[in-house]
């Protein structure tokens, strides 16, 4: 685990674009590394918390920003 930590930007791009970006991403990464995703599509409050679940990943939470949502997941094994 090298415990790194990545930013997705996925403003502008609605569902499932920002889960179809976030899922690419996390590929590259390593278990227990973390995605940090940036939002402002209003499904993904339900969308990223569903494919976390889904694909084994950690939902870390999610919070706001200036116009938009900030999700962090960790990668599962």
């Amino acid at each position: 685990m090298t415990d790194e930590n990545t930013t997705l930007d996925a403003i502008g791009l609605l569902c499932p674009l920002p889960v179809l970006k976030a899922r690419k991403r996390l590929k590259a990464l390593a278990p227990g590394d973390t995605l940090t995703m940036l939002a402002d599509d209003p499904a993904a409050i339900i969308d990223v918390p569903h494919f976390c679940a889904e694909a084994g990943h950690e939902f870390l939470g999610q919070s706001d920003g200036t116009g938009h949502q900030i999700y962090r997941i960790r990668k599962g094994s």
